[in-house]
C-alpha cells in the first residue's frame, strides 16, 4: 500500500504525494481502471475503432455496452436529433426553472408517462441524478420516514438515501421474508419507503416485484423501483419488468434511464402528478441542474416511440442472451446464474480479471471491461457481457473461442 507521511502541525501537507499514493493503492490491489479509447461507428454497431497507445487503430467488437439494443445508432433516433439541432441549436439554455424548458422536454415527459401508464413523469440529467434527487428529496421531507433498501442497490440509490439523512434499514437481496420482518417491526402508521431494483446489472438477478409490492401494501409502505436496466427491454411496450409482470400500476415511484436501452442519455421518474410535481418543486438535483439539450430529448422520445411498437427487438435480445449463456456453458466458461440479459462470467481475482480483459482486447479485438471491487464484492470479480440483437452467431463463435484460449493461457478454472 502507498504510504502517506503526516507532517507536524507547522509543516505543509504534500497534496500531490497524497493523490499519487491513493492511485498507487488501486494499482497495487489490481483495481486501477484504464479506459479504452473507443470511437463508435455509426451504422456498424457493435463495432468500434480502438485507438491504442502505440498509435495504431484497430476495429474491435464491443461486448459490454449498456446501449443494449443498439438504439444509440438507430436511423430514426439520429434523424430526430439532427432535426432538433437544426430547429433549436445545441444547448437548452439553462435550468428548467430559468430558461431551459424546451418543448422537446415536454414531449419526452409525455412519452415517458405514456410508457409507464402514469399520470406524469419528470426528466433529469441522468439516471444517477434521478435516483439521487428523488430519494433524497422524498425521504428527507416525509416526516420520520424509514427507508428499507435492498442489500445490492446501486450506488445512486445508496447516495440518495444517505443524503436524505432518513433512518434506513437493509434487507437481504431479493428476500421478501426479510423485508417483511423489518416492516412488521415498525408501527403501521410510520411512513416507510422500500427501495429496490428490477434487474440487478452485475449479477443479472430479477427482483420478485409482485411479492415485494404485496408486502409494501400490507404495511403501508411506498415503493421505489429502479428499472434502469429493464426499461425498453422488458414488457410488451418496453415499460420494464413491472410492465411484464403486470405490476406497473402498483409502484409509487418508477425510476429509469434514457442512457441504456433507449441509447441516448438522461434519467427520469414516473408516477402520480403530485409526486412528480413535489420532486420538481423541492428536488435540488432538478432545480439547480441545467436541462438536457433538446436534441437529446428528441432522440430519446423517438427511441421510446419506436421501441413501444417493436417488441420483436426485445424478443431477439432475449434470444441472443440465452444463446450466449448456453454457448459459454457448453464451452466450460463459468457463467454465473442469470435470468436476465446480463451474462456475467466469474473470474474471482482482480489481477486475473484485468489480464483476461487485456488479452481479449489486445489479441482478439474483443472489448469487455473487468468488473472489480467496489462495483462487486471482492472475490467475485468478473467479466460482464451484454449481448445485443446485433451480435451475430459469428461474433459469438469468435468470442467463445477467444475466451477458451484466454482461460487456457491464464490457467483459469473451467466450469464443471
Amino acid at each position: 500500500m502507498g504510504e502517506i507521511t503526516f507532517l507536524g502541525k507547522d509543516e505543509a501537507m504534500d497534496y500531490e504525494q497524497f493523490f499519487a499514493s491513493k492511485i498507487q493503492d488501486l494499482q497495487t490491489e489490481g483495481r486501477y481502471r484504464v479506459f479504452a479509447d473507443l470511437e463508435r461507428q455509426a451504422g456498424s454497431f457493435p463495432r468500434a475503432m480502438n485507438y491504442r497507445a502505440d498509435g495504431s487503430v484497430r476495429e474491435i467488437t464491443v461486448w459490454c455496452s449498456n446501449d443494449y439494443l443498439g438504439m444509440g445508432q438507430h436511423p430514426e433516433v439520429l434523424a430526430a436529433m439532427h432535426g432538433a439541432i437544426d430547429k433549436c441549436g445545441a444547448g437548452a439554455g439553462g435550468t428548467r426553472n430559468i430558461s431551459g424548458t424546451n418543448h422537446y422536454h415536454v414531449l419526452l415527459e409525455r412519452e415517458l408517462a405514456d410508457l409507464h401508464n402514469t399520470e406524469s413523469a419528470l426528466l433529469l440529467g441522468s439516471g444517477w441524478m434521478a435516483n439521487m434527487t428523488a430519494l433524497s428529496t422524498v425521504c428527507a421531507m416525509v416526516p420520520d420516514c424509514l427507508v428499507i433498501s435492498d442489500a445490492k442497490n446501486h450506488n445512486s440509490m445508496i447516495e440518495g438515501i444517505r443524503h436524505s439523512k432518513a433512518a434506513k434499514k437493509i434487507f437481504k437481496h431479493n428476500d421478501v421474508a426479510d423485508l417483511e420482518r423489518i416492516l412488521a417491526a415498525e408501527p403501521l402508521e410510520r411512513p416507510k419507503l422500500v427501495a429496490f431494483e428490477s434487474v440487478y446489472s452485475m449479477d443479472g438477478h430479477i427482483s420478485p416485484i409482485k411479492e415485494i409490492l404485496d408486502v409494501c401494501d400490507k404495511y403501508n409502505a411506498m415503493s421505489f423501483l429502479d428499472e434502469v436496466h429493464a426499461v425498453g427491454m422488458y414488457g410488451r411496450r418496453g415499460g420494464g419488468v413491472a410492465e411484464r409482470d403486470g405490476q406497473m400500476h402498483r409502484v409509487t415511484i418508477i425510476q429509469g434511464t434514457l442512457a441504456k436501452a433507449f441509447g441516448v442519455v438522461g434519467g427520469y421518474i414516473a408516477g402520480s402528478s403530485a409526486m412528480c410535481d413535489f420532486v420538481r418543486s423541492y428536488g435540488a438535483g432538478f432545480i439547480f441542474s441545467s436541462s438536457l439539450p433538446p436534441a437529446v430529448a428528441a432522440g430519446a422520445a423517438a427511441s421510446i416511440r419506436f421501441l413501444k411498437q417493436h417488441n420483436e427487438i426485445r424478443e431477439r435480445h432475449q434470444e441472443r442472451a440465452a444463446t450466449l449463456k448456453r454457448r459459454l456453458g457448453e464451452a466450460g466458461i463459468p457463467v454465473l446464474p442469470s435470468v436476465s440479459h446480463i451474462v456475467p462470467v466469474h473470474v474471482g481475482d482482480p489481477v486475473l480479471c484485468k489480464q483476461a480483459s487485456d488479452m481479449l482486447m489486445d489479441d482478439y479485438d474483443i472489448y469487455v471491461q473487468p468488473i472489480n471491487y467496489p462495483t462487486v464484492d471482492r472475490g467475485t470479480e468478473r467479466l460482464r457481457f451484454t449481448p445485443t440483437p446485433l451480435h451475430t452467431d459469428a461474433d459469438m463463435d469468435h468470442l467463445v473461442a477467444s475466451l477458451q484460449a484466454v482461460w487456457d493461457r491464464l490457467g483459469l478454472k473451467l466450469a464443471a
